[in-house]
């Protein structure tokens, strides 16, 4: 809103409604939907990169202690391989939407935290 980022990239949505898709375009922002994503699928992102991880975009198979379980989504070597083909100056991120209370024997915090190390080493690189 205020234009401090010159792109705004979502992957991995499930679900929009209407009003959803229409400020995603009032803002431009670009959505690439889970059904249309691809293994090796690259984007351009040229400049300083601020990534944002919401565990909610991973399949509830894999992270189920997220707060908005929506099947469908992707797992957990997708997700791993898409950080580290990843070709950007990551200069900051975070790891949104963890929920303790529906994780089910640790497997959505221990992912959380292999994430975190992989998204370090990227911001290392």
């Amino acid at each position: 809103e205020e234009g401090l980022a010159t792109r705004l990239v979502q992957m991995g949505v499930r679900t929009l409604d209407p009003h959803q898709r229409a400020q995603a375009a009032r803002f431009g922002v670009e959505i690439i939907e889970m059904k249309d994503w691809r293994a090796g699928l690259e984007l351009a992102l040229a400049g300083p990169v601020y990534l944002s991880l919401d565990l909610d975009a991973l399949d509830p198979a894999f992270a189920p202690g997220v707060s908005h379980q929506e099947p469908g989504g992707f797992n957990t070597r997708e997700v791993i391989d898409a950080l580290l083909t990843l070709q950007a100056n990551v200069v900051g991120a975070d790891v949104v939407e963890f929920n303790p209370r529906r994780d089910v024997g640790d497997l959505t915090a221990n992912l959380a935290a292999k994430l975190v190390k992989e998204i370090a080493g990227l911001m290392l690189r």
